[in-house]
């Protein structure tokens, strides 16, 4: 082989070499610009979700706390509690049993479950309300720290309680209802 033709092979070679180095640098540089938009979308999405969270309306009221002194049994004497259902105060060395119950939970247990990290949802239907009860358990059913119980006389027929926490209305809104839930459930309020 002649020297041109060695010549004429290294250039060759030489310019397959620069081509493929910005091949390769086009590609380096495509993969950031596509790092740097999967970031900033993740970004953006992060902040409009926090927004909305930080934005979204509270539907619940919040109660003064009435402390956590223990009483022996329901039916001894105590203050009375600054909200209905009750959310925080005297209460029973006992919780009530977490879950679903047919028959309405004494106040005073149901305080020491919220002291607890508890969630209570409570229902009032005078005239019963199969469907609405079918609702509410499918969600009590998705949690261990909450309980569902009837609650008579109740001037609202749901009733969302937490420590010092209160939502009622009257008609049924699962998204409500679990946004309460979330952000209130397991968190101890025993004194520190």
């Amino acid at each position: 082989m002649s020297k041109a033709g060695k010549r004429q092979r290294k250039e060759e070679a030489k310019v397959r070499r620069a081509e493929e180095r910005r091949r390769e640098a086009r590609r380096r540089q495509i993969m950031r610009l596509a790092a740097w938009a999967v970031l900033l979308l993740s970004l953006g999405y992060a902040g409009y979700w926090a927004y909305g969270r930080i934005t979204a309306r509270v539907t619940w009221q919040e109660f003064s706390s009435l402390g956590n002194a223990h009483i022996p049994n329901p039916s001894t004497p105590h203050i009375p509690y600054n909200s209905d259902p009750p959310t925080s105060g005297p209460h029973t060395p006992y919780l009530a049993k977490w879950g679903i119950h047919d028959r309405p939970v004494p106040k005073e247990e149901q305080v020491h479950n919220l002291e607890d990290g508890g969630v209570i949802i409570q229902y009032n239907c005078p005239e019963g309300c199969p469907d609405l009860v079918d609702k509410l358990k499918a969600i009590a059913q998705r949690y261990d720290r909450l309980i569902l119980a009837p609650y008579p006389g109740m001037d609202k027929q749901i009733a969302l309680t937490a420590w010092r926490r209160l939502d009622k209305f009257n008609e049924f809104g699962e998204q409500r209802i679990i946004r309460f839930i979330d952000a209130h459930i397991g968190i101890d309020h025993h004194p520190r």
